[in-house]
């Protein structure tokens, strides 16, 4: 063989890697799901160095680099939203502020819309009428509410129903966090077996707490369950990077948590956020198997 001819075959060669290790890249993505939670710190929040438009592009390089499939985000507002699926394209949101129109802090849900289809969505408030938006109760000074969906992947059809939430936030609302999570678990708790669930959120809470007590009696803790872990335990940092509470967790039923992750990400000492964001990768359950 001479040397063009040699050249020509090494060529080929490294081609068809390239094709197979795409071809491969692309199956393990399908067989798995990334889960992303985020409080992306309100953005009408007097943060003075730490404001939206100071952080709002390290938000969204943070979520870009970590390409998870769906993001469950607190506190967001509209136009962040917005700002951040104008630099993401790859991506859509939806949601409904707490006092059921947009001018209130939303549980907004983006997702690739290359991986997934939403095939039902809603929301529902943490409180004794939780189809009366804005509604408030068990000592809550601020609507608390759920906001959902039913997912299917565009590749093989496969179904999961998701959830993102923000538990009541001050240290008299305890009852009102276990109150949440006995509303949380019991819709849950309704949904057929088969469907796996993933549930993201802010739960102001140690998973000392009964409200993680409650939540894990059907669902797993990605941070105590994957096969491996990185990052700080911790989640909540004020701005200072500092982590003192882990109070963003990622639970699910129906996949196994191959890897999570406490994501630390920041730019000459500024973060995207007050809270570190977590992610998990989640792997599907086999063999898949289409609901109807």
């Amino acid at each position: 063989m001479n040397l063009s001819k040699m050249r020509v075959a090494r060529l080929l060669l490294v081609t068809a890697m390239v094709a197979c290790t795409a071809l491969n890249t692309a199956a393990l993505a399908a067989q798995t799901l990334r889960v992303m939670t985020f409080n992306v710190r309100t953005g009408v929040a007097n943060d003075g160095p730490n404001d939206w438009n100071h952080r709002r592009d390290l938000m969204v390089h943070t979520i870009g680099e970590q390409r998870p499939d769906v993001l469950g985000t607190q506190e967001l507002n509209k136009f962040q939203g917005d700002y951040i699926v104008s630099k993401l394209p790859q991506y859509v949101w939806f949601g409904i502020g707490r006092q059921g129109d947009d001018g209130d802090e939303h549980m907004g849900v983006f997702y690739r819309t290359d991986r997934l289809r939403v095939i039902e969505s809603g929301n529902y408030w943490l409180s004794d009428t939780p189809d009366k938006p804005g509604s408030m109760t068990w000592g809550n000074d601020l609507p608390r509410m759920v906001t959902w969906a039913i997912f299917e992947t565009k590749a093989d059809g496969r179904r999961f129903y998701y959830c993102n939430t923000h538990f009541p936030h001050r240290d008299q609302d305890e009852p009102a966090r276990t109150r949440s999570a006995k509303e949380l678990l019991a819709r849950l708790d309704a949904l057929p077996p088969q469907l796996p669930i993933v549930l993201t959120g802010d739960f102001n809470s140690s998973p000392d707490q009964p409200d993680h007590a409650i939540l894990t009696s059907l669902l797993d803790d990605a941070w105590l369950k994957a096969d491996r872990r990185s990052g700080p335990e911790k989640t909540f940092h004020d701005f200072t990077g500092i982590p003192d509470q882990r109070i963003d967790w990622i639970l699910y039923r129906g996949f196994r948590a191959l890897t999570v992750q406490t994501i630390t990400s920041q730019q000459g000492g500024h973060y995207p956020s007050d809270h570190f964001p977590v992610v998990a990768e989640l792997a599907w359950p086999a063999p898949p198997k289409r609901l109807k």
